[in-house]
């Protein structure tokens, strides 16, 4: 005669709901890091660091991914072999465990923030921490492996909301008027500014070493200003913070989308979603910023 023994002890049910959340969370991570396999600037960063190592190999001012997630530590060797796996230079986690990991933020000298989660996103802004959502493109197309190119509008993105203030509330004659008056006031920064400053010192250590015309580093500004009514504001803006950009594209309220295909950037910032959309349509990894007047018009609509 055979008999059964004592049947194993069941989990009880919040230790199920964990490994079950466990599960959904590497699931989500897993579908983000094959997007990034495939559209990511990986290459461009590490030839940045590269060339930085090369110049300056005392000096450990390079760009540095940490990963942010309010995963909880049992997918951390998942999410090790996953990094391993697709060769990822991640080297830095902050697994919170369900909790917002904006807190962590300032911790690990957070230059710019990017995240799927918008709550997550704004969340960051409101911490004084640059920061944005990510938008995947909708085509595939080559980036450049060997110069990091990255395009910020200007109103709300770099500069504060003020002049985008008096466009939504009083029209475009208004504020045509607005920024000749005030064209040698400097605009207020916005949650970019900072990031664009960051980037601005890097390329500083190409030109110390007569790199300017090899820079592996290209910024642009992409803006809806007009140049001749609106434009001169806006540089003598960033000349008064002692910032360059590479190329400043006045689209006079033309689409972006187009502009954004020729220049290819790996990463395009913008506070208007039909901006962001527009960008994805063609191809342009998008990031939206949530900041100013225009995110009270995008969630009337």
């Amino acid at each position: 005669m055979s008999g059964s023994g004592p049947e194993a002890p069941q989990p009880s049910d919040a230790a199920q709901a964990r490994l079950q959340e466990a599960e959904q969370d590497w699931a989500a991570a897993k579908a983000f890091y094959d997007n990034l396999v495939s559209k990511r600037p990986r290459p461009a960063l590490e030839h940045v660091n590269a060339r930085l190592l090369e110049l300056y190999p005392d000096d450990e001012e390079r760009f540095d991914i940490v990963l942010m997630t309010n995963n909880h530590a049992q997918v951390g060797v998942r999410l090790i072999n996953s990094i391993n796996h697709y060769g990822l230079t991640i080297e830095r986690f902050c697994m919170t465990g369900g909790k917002s990991p904006i807190g962590y933020l300032t911790a690990y000298l957070t230059n710019l923030y990017l995240s799927a989660d918008s709550e997550k996103v704004q969340e960051a802004i409101e911490a004084g921490i640059a920061s944005a959502t990510m938008f995947t493109a909708n085509k595939d197309v080559a980036y450049s492996d060997t110069q990091l190119r990255v395009a910020f509008d200007g109103d709300a993105v770099l500069f504060s909301d003020e002049s985008e203030q008096i466009v939504k509330e009083q029209g475009l004659d208004r504020f045509f008027e607005h920024e000749q008056l005030n064209e040698n006031k400097p605009l207020a920064q916005g949650p970019l500014k900072g990031f664009l400053e960051d980037l601005g010192k890097l390329q500083k250590k190409f030109y110390a070493k007569n790199e300017r015309l090899n820079c592996p580093i290209r910024t642009f500004l992409v803006t809806a200003r007009s140049a001749a009514s609106s434009g001169a504001r806006v540089l003598k803006t960033l000349r008064s913070w002692g910032l360059e950009i590479d190329e400043a594209l006045f689209l006079a309220g033309a689409p972006k989308g187009p502009i954004l295909v020729k220049i290819r950037p790996h990463i395009f910032f913008d506070d208007q979603m039909f901006h962001i959309e527009g960008a994805q349509k063609l191809g342009t990894i998008a990031a939206h910023v949530p900041y100013g007047i225009a995110q009270k018009y995008h969630k009337s609509a």
